[in-house]
């Protein structure tokens, strides 16, 4: 790939607002509807996640920095992937779920034990009493199958849903490495901040007693940020 090939295009409009298409909502430049890389029109469910979406487009500089497009790219997925390939996104958050973030407490040291029962433990009975979700926990990194039902519960949880709220599902699960915590944003029970901080939990005890380079800073503001977005991602969508 040439060097110019890999800059990012131009900003070719001059501003960027959500307005009604087709039976949704779409990103309209000027007077031109945002298109999806394989879809055609980028038609949204609600006007709040058109605002969502065209809001990044209307922050752009000189230059559309797709790559920094949080909304706009998971917009995107849902469009081209995730409506055709429903079976197989669902499929990804269930394998998640069956070996879930949450259901993995560490052997040592004390303080981390405590920290994870502390703050996982009560996200596991807010799944088995909210949504029936019952997940085992376990001491240690040895995978310990959890119960059919439970796994079949989250795939009727989110074979449910439509493409968009999927799309997030799956994005926020892979981020958190927890189905569990994914599902309690979506219901409004964590912020995506939150859900963020108990997926980390380890790697920040770690930090607290070796110190932080700029590298893991820099990864860990990245990945908040993608926590921020589907925290908002959910709330567009519930409004």
């Amino acid at each position: 790939m040439s060097a110019d090939a890999a800059k990012p295009p131009k900003r070719f409009y001059t501003a960027a607002r959500a307005a009604p298409l087709d039976d949704g909502f779409a990103v309209m430049l000027d007077e031109r509807p945002v298109r999806a890389p394989h879809k055609g029109r980028l038609i949204l469910p609600c006007e709040a996640l058109a605002t969502l979406v065209a809001a990044e487009w209307a922050a752009q500089g000189q230059t559309v920095e797709l790559a920094r497009m949080r909304a706009t790219r998971l917009a995107f997925t849902a469009a081209d992937r995730v409506a055709v390939a429903r079976d197989e996104t669902v499929a990804e958050i269930v394998q998640f779920a069956g070996s879930d973030l949450l259901c993995y407490f560490a052997e040592a040291p004390q303080g981390l034990v405590q920290r994870q029962t502390a703050r996982w433990r009560p996200l596991l009975d807010w799944a088995d009493r909210a949504l029936g979700v019952r997940l085992e926990p376990v001491a240690g990194i040895i995978h310990r199958p959890q119960p059919a039902e439970s796994l079949v519960r989250i795939q009727a949880l989110c074979a449910e849903t439509d493409d968009f709220t999927l799309a997030g599902l799956a994005y926020a699960t892979a981020l958190y490495g927890s189905a569990v915590l994914a599902l309690a944003v979506w219901k409004h029970e964590l912020s995506g901040e939150a859900a963020f901080e108990l997926s980390r939990l380890d790697e920040a005890f770690q930090q607290e007693q070796w110190g932080v380079d700029d590298e893991a800073a820099a990864r860990t503001a990245g990945r908040r940020q993608d926590a921020v977005l589907v925290e908002n991602w959910f709330s567009a969508l519930r409004n």
